[in-house]
């Protein structure tokens, strides 16, 4: 685990402790499962030879980079829309503060069911990024610059233009997303193993809940960016850790302030949480690029950067991975991975 001295960057907070709220039910995640498959069919996994032969495992792939929005979110926002639609049925919008895979979430959900979606994104955002929430009919608005003060403008326009605010994490975001977890277990052979790229914690979070659901004893691993760790350094301290700044160009991974909630539930379900450098999310970027011709974004390749780090641990072990999204930008692409201006 990292260290705890380094004051520039952490902040201990001594909060209650928040216990694990009720995750879902069976029956919610078969209800989510058939809300998601009536927009697109189950997420492919499979072994990959060549992944297997670089890490000493048999190893398993769910690939998310494979939804609509190239990304696993997508299926919070489908599951979230659908019951604010259904509980509000004068609801005149959403809004919410985003760097990406979120806000296109948002907007493809809020285009497939009549919803109006408002996106806040950080001054300097991907250009790439904000066109795809565009393309998907968000509006795009620009403020501030960084994510917690886009984040405050979209709490500032939701009271002004009476919208509903939508957090990046949310019980109903992570029912939505466990159905990656629900599809890749009953789809696999039985793993040994699972790693999960932390953000806010939605995807372990579901993970944890499928695997319980299911009465199975797969270790889940998080894994957090070396540079913006909040959730291990939280377990090491036993208690909320929050960050000054999220050093790592995995934008999907670049938190700073760990969930409450998704800390209880990883404290309480994950075997333990994995760091890696930016230089070993590259590496892994590049050999999922090789070995199965899949472009991953930072916080995707992340897995794949943990169980090579802990290759000697799982060696002859039956592995999954999932492959959370593909959307990373050419220009960072050029210069984070293949070293070029």
């Amino acid at each position: 685990m990292p260290h705890l001295s380094n004051n520039d960057r952490a902040d201990i907070r001594h909060a209650p402790a928040v216990m694990p709220a009720k995750t879902f039910s069976a029956a919610e995640l078969e209800s989510a499962s058939a809300l998601i498959r009536a927009h697109f069919p189950p997420t492919r996994q499979q072994p990959w030879p060549l992944l297997s032969a670089l890490a000493g495992a048999e190893v398993w792939v769910k690939h998310e980079n494979h939804t609509p929005v190239g990304a696993f979110k997508v299926r919070g926002g489908l599951v979230h829309l659908d019951r604010l639609r259904r509980a509000h049925p004068g609801l005149k919008g959403v809004i919410s503060a985003t760097r990406g895979n979120h806000g296109q979430s948002l907007a493809y959900a809020g285009q497939a069911m009549g919803v109006d979606v408002t996106v806040v994104v950080p001054e300097g955002n991907s250009a790439e990024k904000n066109s795809l929430m565009q393309g998907f009919g968000a509006r795009l608005v620009v403020h501030g610059p960084d994510f917690e003060a886009a984040r405050e403008e979209a709490f500032r326009l939701a009271a002004a233009e009476n919208l509903v605010f939508v957090p990046s994490f949310h019980p109903d975001l992570v029912l939505g997303v466990a159905t990656w977890a629900d599809e890749f277990f009953r789809a696999a052979p039985k793993l040994d193993a699972l790693y999960v790229p932390i953000g806010l914690g939605s995807g372990i979070c579901g993970a944890i809940g499928v695997r319980d659901l299911l009465g199975l004893a797969t270790e889940i691993i998080g894994v957090q960016s070396s540079g913006a760790d909040p959730y291990a350094r939280s377990l090491a301290a036993g208690q909320s850790v929050v960050l000054n700044r999220a050093d790592t160009l995995a934008d999907g991974i670049a938190v700073r302030v760990p969930d409450e909630t998704a800390l209880a539930i990883i404290r309480d379900g994950a075997a333990r949480i994995v760091t890696v450098t930016d230089e070993e999310i590259a590496d892994a970027i590049r050999a999922y690029w090789r070995a199965t011709h899949n472009l991953a974004e930072g916080a995707g390749a992340a897995p794949l950067a943990a169980l090579l780090k802990e290759r000697a641990r799982q060696a002859g072990k039956r592995i999954g991975l999932v492959l959370t999204g593909g959307n990373i930008d050419l220009s960072l692409f050029r210069s984070w991975i293949l070293g070029k201006d």
